[in-house]
């Protein structure tokens, strides 16, 4: 099998390694399988979409809404190299899936708004699903409405034309869409479980998704339901593209 690749922007060891981790664990590759890049630590390398089976995107600490002179040298060239690397993907309609961060880097390559004006606490939220989303082979398996992991600054406000709407939620009206056939971005994070967003909340303490004396009601807001569907989504766009 050709390897799948994530791309991966998260600064911090902790929180990087449990992603991988749990990418790992969700959509039952291989470490051989699953090659990890971290954009943070280097430029991207060449990825040569023919020896790929598709690509995965996960969070990170960037907003594609931040002013240009607040963003780091860093984030001016991961966007750039995601431009770049989106021009072929969105081209050849190839299978791509961004968490998160992802939703943020398609949509600007897509002309879609992003702003603060759908942000989401960390929090669980009920997800649910267009009739176009329903029939999607990513979400085969789904209920029309599920429970997702979030957390985010900033969210698509506007869709493109060339976007098809697949999932929404009562604060967030775009949670998941997709451009072409396999071209996929959630807001959501499929990949999460409870103790990963555990980490993800200790670790980002202080980076202005809650305030200082709010954590232990942030811990208990992501213990609010049961999330256990969206990591199915992860198998599917591997037992899909795997090749």
């Amino acid at each position: 099998m050709k390897p799948f690749v994530l791309l991966a922007t998260r600064a911090e060891d902790l929180p990087a390694d449990e992603e991988y981790a749990l990418f790992l664990r969700y959509t039952g590759l291989a470490e051989s399988d699953l090659r990890r890049v971290r954009l943070e630590a280097g430029p991207m390398p060449e990825l040569r979409l023919d020896e790929l089976s598709g690509i995965f995107v996960g969070g990170g600490p960037f907003n594609a809404s931040d002013p240009a002179e607040k963003k780091s040298a860093v984030q001016q060239r991961v966007e750039a190299e995601f431009a770049t690397l989106l021009d072929e993907v969105v081209a050849r309609d190839y299978p791509f899936l961004g968490a998160c961060y992802g939703i943020g880097t398609l949509g600007v390559h897509q002309g879609a708004v992003i702003d603060d004006r759908y942000r989401e606490p960390i929090s669980v939220v009920d997800v649910t699903t267009t009739d176009a989303g329903a029939a999607d082979p990513l979400l085969e398996g789904l209920p029309r409405t599920f429970t997702a992991f979030v957390g985010h600054k900033e969210a698509v406000s506007v869709l493109p034309a060339s976007a098809t709407l697949l999932a929404s939620s009562p604060t967030c009206p775009v949670q998941m869409f997709r451009v072409g056939a396999n071209v996929y971005a959630t807001q959501f994070h499929p990949e999460l479980d409870v103790d990963g967003i555990t980490t993800r909340i200790r670790v980002y303490a202080g980076h202005g998704y809650f305030a200082a004396d709010e954590l232990q009601l942030t811990l208990d807001a992501v213990r609010r339901a049961p999330v256990s569907h969206p990591s199915l989504m992860l198998r599917n766009f591997v037992e899909r593209y795997a090749r």
